[in-house]
């Protein structure tokens, strides 16, 4: 629930994939702030509905208004929610070359138990896993396993207290285990954000290398 916006900190900075040779897309999706109440709303018991399909327009549309875009070269990266939208995303479609998940979600039942933040769960969902065992598995990235195939970057922190670092552990099991090329950057002093700035050298360092290797 916020908005892509023209600023800089270390994990994401739009301005330097052209820099390396990319295009980039920031999409406001069905939960993003400067729309109204509503539409900022919609993304609540929705996680992998509206703003899944959000995205998956706008990719759509942007490749069609840009013919010098390889439109089987093209990526997908997110952190936090954005970590669980590329989760999602590996069960949902093959249309990306690779993926880069950034601390995400892989089990929403799971990450309740070990978060630091009950409410925001309980909210989103509907209640608790126990109360509401449907909402839970019915957009649990988890869930769709069997369909995994993309190439994955995980990325995780070690002092991340709002999606434990199991989450990006299990999320890395799940790929190996599928045979689906993946590779796990872990930073153990970091929280749910890369703050020191050499870490933040070595993190665009290898989501960049990663790109790379699935688009050149």
């Amino acid at each position: 629930q916020g908005s892509f916006q023209d600023h800089f900190h270390y994990r994401w900075n739009v301005e330097i994939a052209p820099g390396q040779g990319f295009a980039a897309a920031a999409i406001d999706f069905h939960g993003s702030t400067g729309y109204g109440q509503a539409f900022t709303d919609a993304i609540s018991r929705n996680w992998g509905g509206k703003p899944y399909i959000d995205i998956m327009k706008s990719l759509d549309y942007v490749l069609s208004q840009n013919a010098w875009i390889d439109d089987k070269k093209v990526c997908a990266l997110g952190a936090s929610y954005g970590g669980y939208m590329i989760n999602w995303i590996e069960g949902q479609t093959d249309k990306f070359a690779c993926l880069v998940n950034h601390d995400g979600e892989f089990s929403n039942t799971a990450s309740y138990y070990t978060t630091e933040e009950l409410w925001f769960p309980e909210w989103e969902f509907g209640g608790t896993p126990y109360e509401n065992p449907e909402n839970y598995n019915r957009w649990s990235p988890d869930q769709h396993i069997a369909k995994w195939k993309t190439p994955m970057l995980v990325i995780h922190g070690g002092k991340d207290y709002r999606l434990a670092d199991t989450e990006g552990m299990s999320t890395f099991t799940a790929l190996k285990r599928k045979g689906v090329p993946a590779r796990f950057l872990y930073f153990p002093e970091e929280n749910h954000w890369v703050l020191k700035p050499l870490n933040s050298k070595r993190w665009h360092q290898e989501v960049y290398d990663w790109l790379k290797k699935w688009t050149e």
